[in-house]
């Protein structure tokens, strides 16, 4: 049985096991300086991945093994980012503006927290959705419920990243270039534009080099979103 199959079948009773990779997660907590870029996003998904599992295991999921194992895999996909990195490997087009500029004094942590969200809601997400499917043996529509889910977490979360971390006093927020380029940026957008680009490859899984050009423009277009999201202001 495959590993993914494997933890789908445990998530139905007991311990999420979005567990490892909490595990994960707050290893690199640990390890990262707070300023980090990478860190400032690590700190919001540790977040919000804590927060599923709370909800998983209090029964909030009516498909808990699919939740579960589609929560998996989406972190998985930025923990392989991270790994790529620190083995001197490219990671996806979608990530690389956030490691190019994590170290960047004149970029605020607002803006690393909604680059890097934008990189795992704007690419990994579609692809964990298919990867889910092909796991499961489901359609997409049998993880829109779950998917729902998660990303209403996501967004209960979004308001309260921009508070923590938006600067300035509100009277002064209004003039800061800041406040328009993030008001620009929207999660329910990306949340919607992530479920339609998993629709779309998985009605193109049978046409691997129309999926692969697909999933190749994806991840460049996330990308180019992010480099304007991580502009330095000084």
């Amino acid at each position: 049985m495959a590993q993914t199959e494997q933890f789908a079948v445990r998530a139905a009773h007991g311990p999420s096991p979005v567990g490892s990779v909490v595990e994960r997660m707050r290893s690199l907590r640990s390890d990262l300086p707070p300023a980090d870029g990478l860190a400032v996003f690590n700190r919001v998904y540790l977040a919000v991945t804590e927060e599923f599992g709370r909800h998983a295991e209090g029964g909030h999921f009516t498909d808990r093994p699919a939740a579960d194992t589609l929560a998996v895999l989406f972190a998985r996909r930025y923990l392989a980012a991270v790994d790529a990195a620190d083995e001197g490997r490219r990671p996806p087009a979608c990530w690389r503006p956030l490691f190019q500029y994590r170290r960047h004094p004149g970029v605020r942590p607002l803006q690393f927290a909604l680059a890097g969200i934008n990189a795992h809601i704007g690419h990994d997400l579609a692809l964990a959705v298919v990867e889910t499917c092909r796991a499961l043996g489901r359609e997409p529509a049998d993880l829109e419920s779950g998917f729902d889910r998660v990303g209403d977490i996501l967004v209960q979360l979004e308001e309260q990243i921009r508070e923590d971390l938006m600067p300035g006093p509100d009277l002064l927020e209004i003039a800061d270039p800041l406040t328009h380029l993030v008001g620009a940026w929207s999660l329910e957008r990306a949340r919607e534009s992530a479920w339609s680009a998993a629709r779309l490859l998985w009605g193109l899984r049978d046409l691997p080099d129309l999926a692969e050009e697909f999933t190749e423009r994806l991840d460049a277009g996330v990308g180019l979103v992010g480099r304007c999201l991580l502009t330095p202001w000084r």
